[in-house]
């Protein structure tokens, strides 16, 4: 009888780690540690590999995390900044008008940029954009509103324009917004105090007084 028989033995199984299937084939005790050793080195490496995409996939979603972060920061400086009194609603307004002529009926601090609605001389609606850093008009779009029979209507007779009622409203802390309300007949505008705390009041057409409005719970 021969002696020198070759067994194979063969063990399948699925490492947790990489769902890795390893085979083992034993040829005498030689021949089994070599390939005990090969497995395990691809294991590890195979482990290794696993590890290095978890790093690089942790390392995307940090950065990710990072830009999402400064974006927000930087629109939360904007709007610091337009607060902070660098250009003002009634200055806004006053660039707006300069590059689009007409009747401003609105403005506000959206998003890092003053919005000014103008009406245009032949009735069609404007929308001007001015960088609150530097009062520069940052483009203007034609609006399709069709409101500009009842916006006349509430400015007929009246002797104060909307950079008036900005700057009357100032009194009570920094301009955010300005509008025309053509229902009530008067201009609504809206402060932030240095606290951040915000108020409403409405600006009378006529005389610029400048009031609580009936909406805000708070005293003159």
């Amino acid at each position: 009888m021969k002696r020198n028989i070759v067994i194979a033995v063969v063990t399948a199984a699925a490492l947790v780690g990489g769902g890795t299937a390893t085979a083992l084939a034993v040829s005498g005790d030689d021949d089994r540690g070599a390939s005990v050793a090969r497995a395990e080195a691809r294991a590890g490496d195979d482990d290794g590999r696993d590890d290095d995409r978890d790093d690089r996939n942790e390392d995307r979603d940090d950065r990710d995390d990072r830009g999402e972060d400064r974006s927000d920061d930087r629109g939360d400086d904007r709007d610091e900044r337009a607060v902070s009194g660098d250009v003002t609603a009634a200055e806004a307004l006053a660039a707006a008008l300069k590059h689009t002529p007409g009747t401003a009926v609105a403005a506000e601090l959206d998003d890092g940029a003053w919005e000014v609605d103008v009406l245009g001389d032949d009735d069609g609606w404007h929308s001007v954009q001015v960088d609150p850093g530097s009062g520069k008009v940052l483009g203007a779009s034609a609006d399709d509103e069709d409101d500009a029979r009842e916006v006349r209507a509430a400015l007929k007779g009246s002797s104060v324009t909307a950079g008036e009622a900005a700057r009357a409203a100032a009194g009570k802390g920094v301009v955010t917004s300005v509008e025309l309300d053509d229902d009530d007949r008067g201009w609504e505008a809206e402060t932030r105090a240095s606290g951040g705390g915000e108020r409403d009041w409405r600006v009378d057409l006529g005389s610029g007084k400048v009031t609580a409005d009936r909406g805000d719970s708070d005293d003159d």
